[in-house]
């Protein structure tokens, strides 16, 4: 097939993964979506055609999955809609440059000889699939939005059979599996895959794809984590600030009260503000308000935690205090406890560091608070409200492996978070899905509070145990459990997945220097 004919096919076939996600959360897309892909790099005849097909595919997928940063870019960073909408473009095009990458070396792989045509299929696309997305996650600040694992979260009407491998080989080795029972599919449709198997051959493909998925299901029933005291009362807030009015002085007043109000009436032992919950630096807070929020919280055993932006003098910097040199997004316990302090570490490109050679952006995005620092790479857990808890801000939580840092000694993951920045689209639903990833991960509880949505307390199966409704003010109170205990996740993190990685590439290598017919 033409590359050029090959392309339209390939980017319905992004398209169609959407849906895998939330809030649809249609898992077999994902498997649609991929077996598309395969079905077309099957076809490809060529270098240049594979590179279309992976970047066609790639395009679909998050031209329809991503389109939200439109709604940061214009609608709140008050870049002109013209340029707003080909930034997005151009963004979603740098995404669709992995996929692609992907496929430019399986047409070299498929230059090489090989014992048998359906290597390329079973061995080389699931892997190259997969490794594209650790890059995309890893590459400059990373971005691993709609990776193809997090389609197999609770929450469809069908029980997504791999999610039970989540606490082994986390969201890369659900990817993986995914891409296995698409390569599967397609060999099992002739008319995809263009080989014929033998009746042993369908038996061996189907016996695969059914023992994989009995096996994600029993997998579920294993326990990897156990209680750690008895359930503890959290309280979720949810401010719903405009995002338009998030950073105005005049609604500074109005915003602080606001949490007050939710915070004072809490009985909750934990009470969680979203993310730069406070909308100016903690400097210039009152401090008789702080003193309230702590004051209240310590009066009935219990503690709070707050985000605010914190400003500080470099170390051993001899200018005046006004004059900060660091600025950190940040969050800060008051209570019982003793105070503490989280300092986001990863950062967001664009919306909370300029990346190097890039600073022009800025004569046409008004973002504020875009010159943050990074905090330390090995963050410990706050010890409030008589548990561990992990504390992770927003963006964070799309990496497992760096949320894995604070485990095993947590026993709570509390993420704050702003999505009021995406307006009324997938992205909030997305972002909470990433969460539900993480509690799959670790076996842990994801306590989750936002400013617009989505606050949610999500149970160590993964599973959404309750949600406020987005865009209201309100407060979510539920009984959370602290968990011990360690996943081979945690302990291994996304070693596993690129040691297979390293496997397959080894393998390949090996068979390339076999003589045989070429890899169809």
């Amino acid at each position: 097939m033409k590359w050029s004919r090959a392309c339209p096919a390939a980017m319905a076939g992004g398209v169609l993964g959407v849906p895998a996600f939330a809030p649809f959360h249609v898992w077999p897309c994902a498997i649609a979506s991929l077996a598309v892909l395969f079905a077309l790099w099957q076809r490809a005849g060529s270098k240049r055609a594979a590179a279309a097909v992976g970047f066609c595919w790639g395009l679909g997928l998050f031209t329809a999955g991503v389109s939200w940063i439109y709604v940061s870019l214009h609608v709140y960073g008050n870049m002109p809609a013209p340029l707003a909408a080909l930034a997005t473009l151009l963004f979603c095009a740098y995404l669709a440059v992995f996929p692609a990458l992907a496929g430019v070396l399986l047409a070299f792989a498929r230059s090489m000889r090989a014992p048998a045509p359906t290597l390329g299929l079973l061995l080389w696309m699931p892997a190259l699939v997969v490794a594209a997305e650790m890059l995309r996650a890893g590459f400059l600040s990373g971005f691993p939005w709609l990776t193809m694992g997090y389609a197999q979260t609770p929450g469809g009407v069908l029980p997504a059979p791999l999610a039970g491998f989540a606490p082994l080989v986390g969201v890369f080795g659900l990817s993986w599996l995914t891409a296995l029972l698409a390569a599967l599919a397609v060999l099992l449709i002739r008319p995809l895959s263009g080989l014929r198997l033998s009746a042993r051959g369908v038996q061996a493909a189907a016996a695969v794809a059914i023992g994989v998925c009995v096996s994600g299901l029993a997998l579920t029933r294993v326990h990897w984590s156990a209680p750690a005291g008895a359930p503890i009362s959290v309280a979720l807030l949810q401010g719903n600030i405009e995002q338009s009015l998030k950073w105005r002085e005049d609604q500074r007043a109005p915003t602080l009260a606001n949490y007050a109000g939710l915070a004072g009436h809490s009985q909750a032992r934990l009470v969680v503000m979203p993310e730069t919950a406070l909308p100016t630096f903690l400097d210039a807070v009152p401090r008789e308000y702080l003193e309230t929020l702590r004051s209240q919280a310590a009066a009935r055993g219990a503690d709070v935690i707050v985000g605010a932006p914190i400003a500080e003098r470099a170390p051993g910097d001899a200018l005046a205090a006004r004059s900060p040199h660091r600025y950190f997004n940040s969050a800060i316990s008051l209570g019982a406890s003793a105070p503490q302090r989280y300092d986001k570490s990863h950062l967001v490109a664009f919306g909370e560091f300029i990346p190097p050679l890039f600073s022009w952006v800025y004569r046409w995005l008004e973002i504020p608070l875009a010159g943050f620092t990074e905090g330390s790479a090995r963050p410990v857990p706050m010890n409030v409200a008589g548990t561990r808890v992990a504390v992770n801000i927003c963006y964070e939580d799309a990496f497992g492996a760096e949320i894995a840092r604070q485990l095993p000694e947590a026993e709570l993951l509390v993420n704050l978070s702003n999505m009021a920045w995406y307006g009324r689209s997938l992205a909030a639903e997305q972002h909470a899905q990433m969460s539900q990833m993480r509690a799959m991960e670790t076996s842990r509880w994801m306590l989750r509070a936002t400013n617009t949505g989505l606050t949610a307390a999500i149970d160590s199966a993964g599973h959404r145990v309750a949600v406020l409704p987005q865009f209201e003010r309100g407060a979510l109170t539920v009984q959370a459990e602290p968990r011990t205990g360690t996943t081979p996740y945690v302990r291994w993190r996304d070693a596993p997945v690129l040691g297979l990685l390293a496997l397959v590439l080894v393998a390949g290598a090996w068979v390339a220097r076999k003589p045989g017919a070429k890899v169809q």
